[in-house]
């Protein structure tokens, strides 16, 4: 099948922009390069865990953007004893040679890249992502998405098994449909909130209740106890600038990411690990009232 998208639609709906973020309280990032099956290299950063490692997080940043713009979501994994590898997407303003790919080739390099480190890590491994990299997380747990140019499904990686998605995108005409993310196949943590709205057509009202589309995903899997939602009161896609565009107005929701950061580490800690205790507390926190609403089917 051939990969259409819509710029706009991809550019509007996915947009981020890389530029300097504060200090975080992890250490810099190992570099390694890999190369794809078509001998791009592929730039990786590898935030080891701290302690003893309970399993490794392929991480996917948001469009335009870049692995360093979340290190204040990843302190918790890694406190808690993942190890994070993340690569530097083509779409990326930091890549090098983004000037060389025009904006659709960043779906197929952006599966590229992931393959590639999946080899590269060569064991079973969760997939984690934001905004347009939730997609890819989701994907790789076996959400149907449209296969791009060079590629045939299934586009599912058997090595993902759990994925957590922060504010993925809903149905994207020649991305994904909704009835796509039916097929997701893993445990899953899918993350929005209610300031998560994305944009409209040039032209078009806003729709406040627009941020529910992020839910697509968990709305559609087949239910088994092990999908989950979180609903941030208040938050918006980028946490007020802490992940992904500390450019945009803050000020930062820092107590909200970290609530975040902490269920997910739970989430991670019960389907990466096997954490019967973070499973415990995990189905404790449960709950259908603000401002942190945690679902799970």
């Amino acid at each position: 099948m051939s990969f259409q998208l819509d710029r706009r639609a991809l550019l509007g709906a996915l947009a981020a922009t890389a530029l300097p973020l504060r200090a975080a309280a992890i250490a810099e990032p190992l570099a390694l390069t890999l190369k794809t099956a078509t001998g791009r290299p592929s730039q990786i950063s590898h935030w080891p865990a701290q302690g003893r490692s309970r399993g490794t997080i392929l991480f996917s940043h948001g469009a335009f953007s870049a692995p360093r713009f979340y290190t204040d979501l990843y302190a918790p994994w890694i406190a808690a004893g993942f190890d994070i590898f993340a690569p530097l997407h083509i779409d990326s303003r930091e890549h090098p040679d983004a000037a060389k790919y025009p904006p659709m080739a960043s779906w197929g390099a952006r599966l590229q890249d992931m393959r590639t480190l999946s080899a590269h890590v060569g064991k079973p491994y969760l997939a984690a992502g934001h905004s347009y990299g939730g997609l890819v997380a989701l994907t790789l747990g076996g959400a149907s998405s449209t296969p791009p140019e060079g590629f045939s499904p299934p586009l599912r990686d058997a090595k993902a098994k759990a994925v957590v998605a922060f504010s993925p995108p809903g149905p994207m005409p020649g991305l994904i449909a909704r009835e796509g993310f039916a097929t997701l196949a893993t445990p899953a943590f899918i993350q929005t909130g209610t300031k998560d709205v994305p944009p409209g057509p040039p032209g078009a009202p806003v729709d406040p209740e627009g941020w529910g589309t992020h839910l697509a995903a968990f709305e559609e899997a087949a239910p088994g106890n092990s999908r989950y939602a979180l609903v941030i009161d208040g938050v918006d896609h980028y946490f007020g600038g802490a992940i992904c565009r500390p450019d945009v107005p803050g000020p930062p929701q820092l107590k909200e990411l970290a609530e975040a950061g902490r269920l997910s580490t739970l989430f991670l800690k019960s389907y990466g690990s096997g954490d019967k205790a973070a499973g415990k507390s995990l189905q404790n926190s449960l709950s259908d009232a603000g401002p942190f609403r945690l679902s799970r089917k």
